[in-house]
């Protein structure tokens, strides 16, 4: 029933998505990332994870080429079902991986402690931190290994929803961000 109420809230999100220009993805994904730099976590951390958008995503693109020289930037490549994190060495070392995403096709690999922010993309988030993800799981496994770091979860304005079934090994967000600034702040413990 709950895997029913995702799949149906995936089908809605992405639908919404058609209805708007990729020129009005590109300037809210511009304004939400210029006010999470201002974020304290964002400013004091110098190993981030970051991840390669997809053209519906939050673009994070000219962000991750931004921050590249001052901060050390992990973006994730997909092995079988886990994530592992490694160090971003450039635009000209990125490979499509298995689901056409960006991904370092020979960066070092990051301890987990290392990593002082996760800013996460997700298919929806609602007010309590809690996301939903394409479904895959990638995601929840990686930020269990990750569950001392803190995580702010992005996405556009109409992907916050009031609420989004949620089970056990979901795994929540510290804060979430719009392009309207913070949405939402939980008390998720680290």
């Amino acid at each position: 029933m709950m895997n029913e109420e995702k799949q149906k809230l995936r089908k809605q999100i992405a639908a919404q998505k058609k209805l708007y220009a990729e020129a009005q993805l590109s300037e809210w994904s511009s304004s939400l990332l210029q006010k999470l730099e201002d974020h304290p976590r964002f400013k004091r951390a110098q190993t981030v994870l970051l991840y390669h958008s997809l053209p519906d995503e939050v673009q994070t693109h000219k962000f991750i080429e931004k921050w590249e020289k001052s901060k050390r930037i992990v973006l994730p490549v997909i092995k079988g079902d886990e994530l592992e994190l490694r160090i971003y060495n450039g635009i000209r070392n990125l490979k499509p991986g298995c689901f056409g995403i960006g991904e370092p096709a020979d960066g070092t690999l990051v301890e987990e402690q290392d990593i002082e922010l996760a800013i996460i993309p997700g298919v929806a988030f609602d007010r309590q931190g809690n996301r939903l993800g394409r479904g895959k799981g990638y995601y929840d496994r990686t930020l269990y290994r990750l569950r001392h770091t803190y995580r702010i979860g992005i996405c556009f304005g109409f992907q916050l929803l009031d609420k989004i079934p949620a089970e056990s090994s979901d795994q929540k967000m510290n804060e979430v961000w719009t392009e309207n600034g913070r949405v939402s702040e939980t008390q998720y413990p680290l």
